[in-house]
């Protein structure tokens, strides 16, 4: 049963930072942390529903990551590949739907394949939409995004004044999901990372300094309960915003 003071059908996007820190706290490798962090992560997919979540993208390996030691790095995409192939039957029965973004080409073909295979088997669930953003980078999504519109320019199919926003949020890599109303950020850091930049304009975040690892379905409820706190004004002052909502509803 959904918590009656979150609003539901949220958009939560999550940087899931501070695995590598916290496993260093613990005197283990960093790689323990992530291990650590993907069981995190499962609570927090599982509870999503009932706490009014309809969408969740979470950015798992940013294009930056890549920088990292050979040895993280080639374990990170080992994790990934381990929880294809161990969760994706669980997470189809739960009625997710998974869709991964970001360049797969740099992913190894054992990791696209499997990629492919939990998308099409995920692919007509409507419980929660799960997004995880591997080897994603903001910057990197609007530049594909408009290297697709320059395309369309240069095969005279559209003008470049008649490009809106509207065009830009159609090719990039998240759509057709809708942009994140909360942004939560775990490990203390209080910055974008390149996450998301077109798609977080206008989301409201919340910065918490536990790692990841560490945080509970009770973080998550608490984080989505100071967001029912907000006013989204989008730009507006709180009475146009509230006169439009008056108005949408009607």
């Amino acid at each position: 049963m959904q918590d009656h003071t979150i609003p539901s059908g949220l958009h939560v996007a999550m940087i899931l930072d501070g695995n590598g820190r916290w496993a260093q706290s613990q005197g283990q490798r960093r790689l323990y942390g992530h291990h650590k962090g993907a069981k995190a992560l499962k609570n927090v997919v599982l509870a999503c529903p009932d706490l009014g979540v309809r969408y969740l993208t979470v950015y798992a390996f940013s294009s930056e990551n890549w920088k990292r030691p050979k040895e993280e790095v080639s374990g990170l995409m080992s994790l990934m590949e381990q929880y294809l192939e161990e969760e994706i039957q669980a997470l189809a029965d739960q009625g997710v739907c998974l869709k991964v973004i970001g360049n797969r080409q740099r992913l190894a073909p054992s990791l696209q394949k499997l990629i492919l295979k939990a998308e099409a088997l995920t692919e007509g669930n409507g419980r929660l939409g799960l997004q995880v953003a591997l080897s994603y980078g903001g910057r990197e999504d609007i530049v594909k995004a408009t290297q697709k519109l320059a395309m369309c320019v240069q095969n005279q199919t559209m003008r470049p004044e008649d490009i809106t926003e509207t065009h830009i949020t159609q090719v990039l890599w998240t759509y057709p999901w809708p942009d994140p109303d909360l942004l939560i950020r775990l490990g203390g850091e209080q910055r974008l990372s390149n996450f998301l930049l077109w798609q977080l304009s206008y989301s409201e975040f919340v910065f918490l300094p536990r790692y990841f690892p560490d945080f509970t379905v009770q973080d998550f409820r608490e984080a989505l309960m100071a967001y029912s706190q907000r006013q989204r004004k989008f730009g507006a002052l709180p009475s146009d915003t509230s006169e439009s909502a008056s108005m949408a509803s009607a």
